[in-house]
């Protein structure tokens, strides 16, 4: 049974969580709260029951979806850095959807590699990428295998602080973003919105393949 609020702003333990980031190192990495509802409320819109996170940070983006899933929705949490996901792991606990994430700890292509040999191709309803912006791309392409027809991929840091638009030399996340920018724009295999929230969340509806192939 989802929750009744659609909005998880008010939501223990998100408050607490949030009250926490600005402790933690690099913390202006962490989404915002509108984000964190915004991404709960997907969830629930989508009737989503299995959702894929590239990207755990401090568990503030999971625990706002893991939270919105029904009772039998699972929530797969991909990190490489097991600190992370220790300080995640305590979040999910308090929200009570511990038993619902599972977590892979690697790089990510190689977990996202063994979701889909285990799992199989469009076995997931929604994906949210919030990770190693030069990696998006790769991420994204796996991720289009992974997530169903119909489904969703969720990418954090679309904008990257408006240094997409003119990326100085040598800054390769931002000459990253730019391209993989450019790409979904024209990208048939995908319905886009870039919503201007936090800094940039880019919604992609993954359409019925029916031959289409990437730009």
């Amino acid at each position: 049974m989802v929750p009744n609020s659609l909005s998880l702003l008010d939501m223990s333990p998100l408050p607490n969580l949030s009250h926490r980031i600005p402790a933690v190192r690099a913390a202006a990495l962490q989404i915002t709260p509108e984000q964190g509802a915004l991404l709960g409320l997907l969830v629930q819109l989508m009737g989503a029951r299995r959702v894929v996170e590239v990207g755990v940070f401090t568990g503030y983006s999971s625990c706002a979806m893991a939270m919105a899933l029904p009772a039998d929705g699972r929530l797969v949490a991909l990190d490489r850095d097991e600190r992370h996901m220790e300080m995640a792991r305590r979040f999910w606990q308090l929200a009570g959807v511990a038993e619902q994430v599972e977590c892979m700890i690697g790089p990510a292509s190689a977990s996202l590699e063994r979701l889909l040999e285990r799992d199989g191709p469009g076995s997931y309803d929604m994906a949210f990428i919030d990770a190693d912006k030069r990696s998006y791309d790769g991420y994204y392409e796996q991720l289009l295998e992974l997530v169903r027809p119909g489904g969703l991929i969720a990418i954090d840091n679309t904008l990257f602080y408006g240094r997409v638009v003119q990326p100085q030399a040598g800054d390769k996340a931002a000459e990253a973003l730019r391209d993989l920018n450019t790409k979904l724009l024209h990208d048939p295999r995908v319905s886009v919105s870039l919503v201007p929230i936090g800094d940039g969340m880019t919604l992609c509806m993954c359409r019925p393949s029916q031959g289409l192939q990437g730009p």
